[in-house]
């Protein structure tokens, strides 16, 4: 008996020795790997810049190769360079030195898009539509947009001269602006809808926009007498996690899981709860959400969703579910690297199960019923994995017309804008301001007068269609009906802008308004006519439907 125990000692100590000297030998080898190609990584590099027919860049050919190689991983796991350090430290924090305005490429030039209200651009008088010529002495009429970019942003404080060219003057204005720190609010917008139903609308998930949700709360309810709310997400891409946990900690109990973290490395698994005192858990809530709700807006909608706390209202969100955590590289640069993924109360993962294949706009594509897992609310409810969180309500998206699109491409409607300001010096008032009749021919004879032409979309698939059927002999059967259609679906200009009209005076409408009342202007004016904030409204007017979708059983409904 004790030769026989000895012998069974003696076989596993054999054993653990053979899995230390396996896991030894995995991790020499792996290591052995590493080495191995980062000899033939630099040796290779060594050769290309001594032999190459032509000088080469460096840094650009290293920023692509470790840009390329990150790409065989996963969407959000990147390089920072030093020089990028600055729009990093702006998706967090919502601060940077500068005059504060969005500035775009248009043509050959780059001009100002929106100056923010409050800041130096907007202080000093540049107004959308001014064409940069000159920054400090700086030709910048052929400079791409991030070098003009870096050239308004710097040091707070230090005064820089800009001369533009501007619609309706006949010599350039010149315009000395000192540079502040612009802090871009997380919240752009808060109000009520009607005498009861508060409504905030938050941009992003920045250093302490938790509070300033909290802040704009209080307000709706102490000095409005708000007793529901609309929470708007719509399109905000998400950020710091902990701000998450912070705002869905305003709508639940202390102590409530909010979202989990699991990763390869055990110091990523972590579960996060709610840390403090909720704000309201009775306040009757609808969250908005869309195809650009992204990160920590999904983790908001999904806690408030899968705690049965309130309605989600619009379309399936983003799927991103990844979790990033940045690592300090040499020379001021940085990994921002994908170390965990996120879980929400009910278990389910928010992170799309491929990737790879999504929509145009980024957003999950659809996925097979055998991929997707089911998981229950805290009623019972039944909610899915597989990408996103899927809204209680579904709102069917709203499409542009090809017309629309292109006059928004083809800058008709920032440059009409442009010249209806240099003519006028205000417009009515936002709740009163309508595009007229006259307003909307004077843009026809603008459009008209520009030369502009477009594209089908329709018209052009109908081609490949008929394509198709020429090389499958169907064409000839079905000759008259293809001409008829393309007849039908081919650009008229004249016909199009009546066809399209009251979609293009909505863009008319938003772009002039935001030129004068700036973006909180623009979100008020929009807010009359969305049509997920007139579910939202409908949803918490009639408590009984609100209820029905929050309790158990309930079907997924899809409203157009």
């Amino acid at each position: 008996m004790k030769n026989k125990y000895t012998k069974i000692v003696a076989s596993l100590l054999l054993l653990g020795t053979l899995f230390v000297g396996l896991l030894s030998f995995d991790r020499d080898s792996k290591n052995f790997k590493i080495a191995k190609n980062l000899d033939i990584y630099y040796s290779l590099f060594r050769e290309l810049n001594l032999f190459y027919v032509d000088s080469i860049s460096p840094e650009k050919i290293v920023k692509t190769s470790i840009d390329k190689m990150l790409e065989t991983l996963d969407p959000y796991t990147v390089y920072i360079p030093e020089q990028d350090m600055d729009d990093f430290e702006f998706m967090t924090t919502g601060e940077y030195g500068g005059i504060g305005a969005v500035i775009s490429k248009h043509d050959d030039h780059v001009v100002v898009a929106e100056p923010y209200e409050g800041f130096p651009a907007q202080k000093s008088g540049l107004k959308a539509g001014d064409e940069f010529l000159e920054i400090d002495g700086v030709d910048v009429r052929k400079h791409k947009t991030q070098d003009v970019s870096s050239l308004l942003k710097g040091n707070i404080g230090e005064t820089l001269k800009i001369k533009v060219k501007r619609v309706g003057e006949k010599s350039p204005l010149t315009f000395k602006l000192t540079r502040e720190k612009i802090h871009v609010d997380a919240v752009p917008y808060y109000g009520m809808l009607n005498e009861d139903v508060g409504y905030v609308r938050l941009k992003s998930f920045t250093l302490n926009c938790g509070d300033d949700v909290k802040r704009a709360i209080l307000e709706l309810k102490e000095k409005h007498h708000a007793k529901k709310l609309v929470f708007d997400l719509r399109s905000n891409p998400g950020g710091l996690l902990i701000e998450a946990v912070k705002i869905a900690n305003l709508f639940v109990n202390k102590g409530e899981e909010i979202v989990s973290t699991k990763g390869k490395v055990t110091t990523w698994d972590k579960v996060y709860k709610a840390p403090v005192a909720p704000l309201d858990t009775v306040m009757p809530l609808v969250v908005l959400v869309n195809r650009g709700s992204a990160s920590a807006s999904e983790i908001v909608t999904g806690a408030i969703q899968d705690l049965d706390r309130g309605v989600v209202i619009g379309r399936r969100t983003f799927g991103k579910g990844l979790v990033q955590t940045t690592r300090d590289l040499s020379y001021n640069s940085k990994l921002k690297v994908t170390t965990a993924k996120y879980y929400i109360p009910s278990g389910r993962c928010i992170q799309a199960l491929d990737y790879s294949h999504r929509n145009e706009d980024g957003s999950v594509g659809t996925i097979p019923d055998s991929l997707i897992t089911e998981f229950s609310t805290r009623n019972g409810r039944k909610v899915y994995d597989g990408g996103g969180i899927t809204p209680d309500l579904e709102i069917a998206p709203e499409y542009f017309s090809s017309l629309s699109i292109h006059l928004i491409r083809d800058f008709m409607v920032f440059d009409y804008a442009t010249d209806f300001v240099s003519k006028h010096k205000t417009i009515a008032p936002v709740e009163d301001f309508e595009i007229t009749d006259e307003m909307y021919n004077d843009f026809v004879s603008y459009v008209k007068s520009q030369d502009f032409t477009y594209e089908s979309i329709s018209e052009k698939l109908l081609e490949k269609v008929m394509e198709k059927a020429k090389k499958e002999k169907y064409y000839d059967l079905s000759k008259d009906d293809f001409t008829q259609l393309k007849e039908k679906l081919a650009p008229n200009l004249d016909k199009d802008l009546e066809a399209f009209r009251p979609e293009i005076c909505d863009l008319l409408k938003g772009e002039l308004i935001v030129r004068y009342y700036y973006q909180k202007g623009q979100i008020e004016s929009a807010l009359k006519d969305d049509i997920e904030i007139k579910k939202a409204k409908d949803i918490l007017n009639d408590m009984d439907k609100y209820n029905s979708l929050l309790e158990s059983g309930r079907v997924i409904k899809h409203e157009d």
